[in-house]
């Protein structure tokens, strides 16, 4: 499976990049700028020599011709950047892991984008494509120390089941992470506010935080 990353040169993107191509997906970062790409492939292949990610750099048409494609664009963008490739993305899983807050003084705040969440106004934008909230509460430092398990549970919803499938069992690939079936795709809206939660506990106890929920005992892929 070939994963690509729209918007992939930032912090969450390139990181998530990398660990997909450190289990073993093909993985397109892609860009604006195709030479942005390429610096970024570049420095991932630098720090992890050894590893020979199968990664590679385009712009954002390569990437959008994968299979599986993630938005890891700013949130104001997302719909925009999805809506400009709309014809290599029909019918495709599209992942979108942004976050709409903003930080006001010392605290973080959610915003209300426009259908209530940055996945739904994807949904929206595109509706050829099969949407899939995903990846939002997953630390971008944590995410680009390959080799090291996230300890965390990844909360993913969707309306199709099947792209929802197709996202957790990519998810269940990356060392530490427990995929976890939340729903529909309206409950996009509690999952993304929730991390100026996160954001903020981070900034009060100078750490990085992760969700983790008890009680799930069973294999959450399995369904009911």
């Amino acid at each position: 499976m070939r994963i690509g990353i729209l918007g992939g040169t930032g912090p969450a993107g390139s990181a998530l990049g990398a660990r997909l191509a450190s289990v073993g997906y093909d993985v397109v970062i892609g860009s604006r700028s195709k030479y942005r790409a390429l610096e970024a492939v570049d420095s991932l292949r630098a720090k992890w020599p050894d590893l020979n990610l199968p990664i590679e750099a385009g712009d954002n048409e390569a990437a959008s011709s994968c299979d599986v494609v993630v938005l890891a664009t700013p949130w104001e963008g997302a719909a925009t950047t999805a809506q400009e490739h709309i014809g290599l993305l029909a019918g495709k899983v599209v992942i979108s892991m942004a976050n709409a807050l903003v930080r006001v003084g010392h605290e973080f705040q959610p915003l209300m984008p426009p259908r209530g969440s940055v996945a739904a106004h994807v949904q929206a934008a595109v509706p050829q494509c099969r949407v899939v909230a995903a990846f939002h509460h997953l630390p971008a430092t944590e995410l680009g120390h390959l080799g090291d398990p996230i300890d965390s549970d990844v909360l993913i919803c969707s309306d199709d089941d099947d792209a929802k499938k197709i996202t957790m069992d990519i998810t269940a690939h990356i060392p530490g992470c427990r995929p976890l079936d939340a729903g529909e795709l309206s409950n996009a809206t509690a999952i993304e506010a929730f991390t100026a939660v996160l954001l903020q506990l981070n900034v009060r106890y100078k750490t990085r935080v992760a969700p983790k929920l008890t009680g799930i005992k069973k294999d959450p892929r399995a369904g009911a």
